[in-house]
């Protein structure tokens, strides 16, 4: 028996879905399922829409919340921003 196609199948690889499952939305942030749990619970990520009983959330959102992230770097001045990096070496007084 042939196997089910889902929607995201039948769409060109140039037509990406707008709406993604719970799996999808993690794999597209590049976290584990249970992370992005969390972070749709602490509000980091969009809540989901409802589509009858699916649950879909916007690949659009996901994206935002995502640009809305820390920077790893973000509170240290580095070579981003042109400045130099403290290394903690000039506190020494040699």
């Amino acid at each position: 028996m042939p196997r089910k196609q889902r929607p995201a199948d039948l769409l060109p690889r140039s037509l990406p879905p707008i709406g993604l499952s719970r799996v999808e939305s993690a794999a597209y942030i590049g976290v584990s399922t249970s992370l992005f749990d969390t972070m749709v619970k602490d509000g980091r990520m969009p809540l989901p829409k409802r589509i009858n009983a699916r649950t879909v959330w916007s690949r659009s959102a996901l994206a935002a919340a995502f640009g809305e992230l820390p920077d790893e770097d973000s509170g240290v001045c580095g070579p981003r921003d042109g400045g130099p990096r403290d290394d903690g070496w000039g506190d020494l007084g040699v």
